[in-house]
């Protein structure tokens, strides 16, 4: 989803304005001067202050653009990114339309958790329409687990999971007893009727997830923190 830029590798020293000094002609230093130096005694022309001031300014602006613009590449692509919600599938938590602040770091350094908002690549041929690329769900299993649901609810090494996420009287059916593998999770949808999830493709690779959905930045009557 997310290209790359680079930005100049140094920066420029303009304190002092270049001179119209010409070769073999000792004594200017670099400094322009107004003694006649062309053919017929025809005096060089030399850039007014307000032209250089112009000029520096324009130079550096620009540098100061790609600068900007490497920052904000490196950000969106390696710490945080936005994504916006095109199914029901988390719904109430995630309406359609919604738009979440996704970090991309944090996994770095910490292990994910039960319970955590995840985005992540579309496992294998999975297919969740055209243009679709990434699914978010919600991690209900970890390496190790034994998930199974019985009595409309999830079971974690047989004992039920509390997920105060869920709408009340909403129930959760179609997971058949399993252990989830080494470096694998277990995902759903917090629309357990409306949602396809681990329980349609199977557990997916740590490797897929992007990052953790951390807020809901959109609409604003509706933001919040995860």
């Amino acid at each position: 989803m997310d290209p790359d830029a680079t930005g100049p590798d140094g920066l420029t020293d303009l304190s002092v304005p270049a001179g119209n000094e010409q070769p073999g002609q000792p004594g200017h230093g670099g400094i322009a001067t107004d003694s006649p130096s062309g053919p017929g005694g025809e005096a060089e022309p030399i850039a007014s202050p307000s032209t250089r001031r112009r000029n520096r300014w324009i130079l550096e602006w620009g540098i100061v653009f790609l600068v900007a613009i490497t920052v904000a590449v490196g950000i969106r692509t390696y710490v945080l990114s936005t994504y916006y919600i095109p199914s029901a599938s988390m719904e109430p938590t995630l309406m359609v339309n919604d738009r979440i602040l996704v970090d991309k770091l944090s996994y770095r350094f910490d292990s994910i958790h039960r319970g955590d908002i995840v985005v992540f690549a579309k496992p294998g041929d999975f297919s969740d329409g055209p243009g679709v690329n990434d699914l978010v769900k919600r991690v209900i299993g970890l390496p190790g687990d034994q998930v199974s649901s019985q009595d409309n609810q999830v079971f974690i090494d047989g004992k039920p999971l509390s997920e105060p996420w869920l709408p009340a009287g909403d129930y959760t059916t179609g997971i058949r007893p399993q252990t989830v593998p080494s470096g694998q999770l277990f995902v759903m949808g917090d629309n357990r009727n409306d949602s396809a999830d681990s329980r349609v493709f199977g557990t997916i690779p740590k490797s897929l997830v992007v990052g953790r959905a951390i807020v809901r930045i959109w609409p604003l009557s509706r933001f919040h923190i995860f």
